[in-house]
């Protein structure tokens, strides 16, 4: 079977950038091995302003529009949902973030981000906010699952799916590039965390992070907004909530545990107690690809040229995915620059 790309993984980059593809008329095959990946376990939570002196995420004037518009596309070609907008309240830990908060609030480039600075302590029913909060603007979650859920049936109705594991031994790169009965102009590797163990990508500086979540049934509860206090409490809707995320760079497994749990529900108790008596209906833990410059892997190998890798976009994968998957299409069929190449890491990480 002759095509033009052969996806590797089919989390969420892997399913955006095939359906880039495919929808300008390139011959795609995804390949994935149907476990539950990092893209099913993650909150989907989009958030353009984080840390504790509330630094806007690199280039998100221009990737967060992408996204709720490829969003909305999506929704109108499955009729069904994907991205909900909602508020978000971050909570602040100490004065120094109120002082970094008032000074975004100065800057015009953050106003379409924050909203008004609340300092009243018991100004939110059930919540422990003794330093007050800061509503953010343009926040909200991607209902991950049901997105990749869709996307997959479709991969399947016009056969570009196959539910396989892949053995590195049996792709071919000469003379012809090959992998079992298909033979693609390229082969794009977008295996998530398992790229580390990739015999041609593992040279690049992946800083990989265990991540655990809970779903919690809380059947009184009266939140409304996503909570941000360092972790975060996501509503689903009146009764079910997300909460997450531990993060973890010892433990590299995909297995939950009581430390993890333990540690979100002392962070719930700290800040909402009434969820953390709520009844956990899941308990979820995944390796989330972050990268050593936190931005992503993308480009071609610098000797197996046809091998390319579409990567490391951590725990901004909803936010980034959109734009990163049209300029890297771009790329490959317009011969348009690679965004976040990974030849800035020739020199210091690859040895042939």
């Amino acid at each position: 079977m002759d095509i033009d790309y052969l996806i590797i993984g089919q989390g969420l980059a892997g399913s955006l950038l095939a359906w880039e593809l495919i929808n300008r008329n390139c011959k795609v095959m995804i390949i994935d091995n149907g476990l539950e990946n990092a893209s099913k376990v993650a909150a989907g939570l989009i958030n353009p302003v984080t840390g504790q002196r509330f630094v806007k995420s690199i280039d998100v004037d221009h990737l967060l529009p992408t996204a709720k518009k490829h969003y909305a596309e999506l929704a109108s070609v499955f009729k069904q949902s994907f991205y909900i907008e909602k508020p978000l309240l971050r909570l602040f830990k100490n004065a120094n973030e109120i002082e970094a908060a008032y000074k975004r609030l100065e800057q015009s480039d953050y106003q379409p981000y924050l909203g008004s600075l609340n300092r009243a302590a018991n100004s939110l029913e059930d919540i422990s906010a003794p330093f007050g909060f800061i509503e953010q603007r343009n926040t909200g979650y991607l209902l991950t699952n049901n997105l990749l859920a869709r996307l997959k049936e479709f991969f399947i109705n016009n056969q570009c799916y196959q539910q396989a594991s892949i053995d590195y031994q049996d792709i071919q790169i000469q003379p012809t590039l090959k992998w079992k009965h298909i033979t693609p102009k390229r082969i794009i590797f977008c295996e998530g965390y398992q790229a580390s163990s990739n015999p041609w990508f593992n040279w690049l500086p992946f800083q990989l992070a265990k991540g655990e979540i809970l779903t919690v049934h809380h059947s009184s509860s009266h939140l409304e907004n996503i909570l941000n206090f360092g972790n975060w409490v996501i509503p689903l809707d009146e009764h079910l909530f997300r909460v997450g995320a531990t993060f973890d760079r010892d433990n590299l497994n995909e297995l939950s545990s009581d430390l993890g749990k333990v540690s979100l529900i002392k962070s719930l108790q700290s800040i909402y107690r009434p969820l953390s008596e709520g009844n956990i209906v899941k308990h979820q833990a995944n390796i989330r690809p972050c990268t050593l410059d936190k931005q992503p892997f993308i480009g071609h190998h610098p000797t197996h040229t046809k091998l390319s890798i579409f990567n490391g976009f951590g725990a901004k994968g909803s936010l980034q995915l959109p734009w990163y998957s049209q300029k890297f299409a771009d790329a490959l069929l317009k011969e348009a620059d690679i965004p976040s190449p990974i030849n800035r890491h020739y020199a210091t990480h690859f040895t042939a």
